[in-house]
């Protein structure tokens, strides 16, 4: 069973900023500014593993990218997983979409421009 954290690990985080900073001037951002909300298996990354499972959410919408994440030189190389954008071969569990307060500040956001917000939940999506 995957693991999802909030937290991202101190020793990891130079590789998430990375990361997500290559995220963000890619065309799958289209121009929105992503943050990692989570992260997946994180002890698995941390025992050697050069790949990065993450929970982005930017704009109106959180999605999970998993990333290969590696020191070069001076810089770190960032590129897709599987060169392929969304290519997931099972299906996400609900629970990692959002994952626990990634939309808090939306809902704020929403409540002060509006009288009253309706939120949809369909088998633990929204």
């Amino acid at each position: 069973m995957r693991q999802v954290s909030e937290l991202i690990p101190d020793e990891l985080a130079p590789r998430v900023e990375a990361a997500v900073a290559w995220f963000n001037s890619s065309p799958e951002s289209a121009g929105e500014t992503f943050t990692a909300t989570g992260i997946l298996d994180p002890d698995e990354t941390l025992r050697g593993s050069a790949d990065l499972q993450l929970i982005l959410c930017g704009g109106n919408r959180c999605e999970q990218h998993s990333f290969r994440v590696t020191r070069t030189t001076e810089t770190w190389s960032v590129e897709f997983l599987d060169g392929i954008p969304n290519q997931v071969t099972e299906k996400l569990q609900s629970d990692l979409d959002p994952p626990p307060g990634a939309r808090l500040s939306w809902l704020d956001n929403a409540l002060s421009q509006n009288a009253f917000v309706v939120l949809l939940f369909y088998r633990g999506f929204w």
